[in-house]
């Protein structure tokens, strides 16, 4: 990737970058819709990135040249104005929103590329935020924060391009480290690193179907969660225990008993899958991933057949650990984990059984945990 993006970068601007920067797509192994219930998750950062090389300009416009959209956007940082080059707006939003965080910012000029599938719920656009946030922090001269870094990130899918995101996806692409996966409050943004279980890999399960009515439904279940904690009295489901739960359901409409069931026993399944994680334990961090997808099919009903088949289809192998929607759910991907000595055996037996189920031809990545947003080199 480094070596097409150098020779792209030459091809537009007739010479070398001074330097190339990238940051990592993710997949969230537990910890769904709980984010923005300011409870925890668990991602990794994932060896799927995009990359940016670049080299700073003596005025103040951007100018970026996309090799999958083949296409260049430019806008100058003194007048910042919303467009219509979707590509082109999650770069702007982020300088937009390093200036309302009064960052000063230097022109540069750059190529961008990357590997992680857009659309598969793999976070492509924080990808994209924190290699720019990277970019800009290259060419500015102040000091990489990675969480504060991540918020910017998060403001410019707020504000700017108008997604209503949680925080997750910027801080693991903005700070995940190698070998790890990151146990994130999402309330106080406190993390926590830790190692997968020895002698298992993480595979990403692409069902080679989209996302359909996710906005719509995404904010119907954030309006459902608020007036869950409302009626509970807290600030967010984050704050409800099981045991407070439980005492007072029947009270509950049964939708909204639902979605607050699924948010509060994932949480406690997060913070369960981190111990486990600790501890080694492959076979407990399966199953609370098992229980997890359960949850997310019946309480939370952001599953699809699609999603619910290729689960199935992982679950089959014997070297299948536990398995599980990712992401916001209804398309896109799942994710496994697998004894890592069969990963080669359950890839090929994952593909041929969904096929033929389907009619579909998934996408399936051995993903190792990356590092997060990084300065490369040149």
């Amino acid at each position: 990737m480094e070596t097409t993006l150098i020779t792209a970068f030459m091809k537009q601007f007739g010479e070398s970058p001074t330097v190339v920067v990238r940051a990592p797509g993710r997949v969230n192994l537990i910890g769904e819709h709980t984010d923005y219930n300011d409870g925890f998750v668990l991602p990794m950062a994932i060896d799927r990135a995009v990359w940016l090389a670049l080299r700073p300009r003596t005025d103040t416009y951007v100018v970026v040249y996309s090799l999958e959209f083949a296409t260049s956007g430019r806008f100058d940082l003194n007048s910042l104005e919303r467009g219509k080059m979707g590509w082109l707006e999650y770069i702007k939003g982020v300088a937009f929103a390093l200036q309302e965080a009064n960052y000063p910012l230097s022109g540069w000029e750059g190529v961008m590329s990357g590997d992680v599938p857009v659309g598969a719920g793999l976070s492509s656009s924080a990808a994209v935020e924190m290699a720019v946030a990277r970019a800009f922090q290259a060419v500015s001269g102040w000091p990489w924060d990675a969480a504060a870094m991540a918020l910017v990130g998060q403001k410019a899918e707020n504000s700017w391009v108008g997604v209503n995101t949680g925080i997750m996806d910027q801080m693991i692409s903005a700070a995940g480290q190698a070998g790890t996966a990151m146990l994130l409050d999402c309330r106080s943004l406190a993390a926590e690193f830790v190692p997968l279980p020895p002698g298992t890999a993480v595979i990403v399960l692409d069902t080679a179907t989209r996302r359909g009515l996710v906005d719509s439904a995404y904010n119907e279940r954030r309006a459902q969660c608020a007036a869950a904690a409302a009626f509970f009295q807290v600030p967010a489901l984050r704050d409800v225990t099981l045991a407070q739960f439980q005492a007072q359901a029947d009270k509950l409409d049964e939708l909204t008993r639902q979605r607050a069931r699924h948010v509060i026993t994932e949480n406690e399944r997060t913070v369960a899958a981190a111990a486990a994680m600790r501890a080694g334990n492959a076979v407990q961090l399966g199953q609370l991933m098992n229980a997890s997808h359960q949850s997310l099919r019946h309480d939370f009903a952001v599953s699809s057949e699609a999603l619910d088949t290729i689960v199935a289809c992982a679950r089959e192998h014997e070297a299948c650990l536990g398995a599980r929607m990712t992401g916001a759910g209804f398309g896109g991907c799942a994710v496994a984990l697998v004894e890592s000595a069969a990963a080669t055996s359950f890839i090929t037996h994952v593909t041929h059984r969904y096929q033929a189920q389907t009619g579909l031809t998934p996408n399936l990545y051995l993903c190792s945990p990356s590092r997060g947003a990084e300065i490369w080199g040149v």
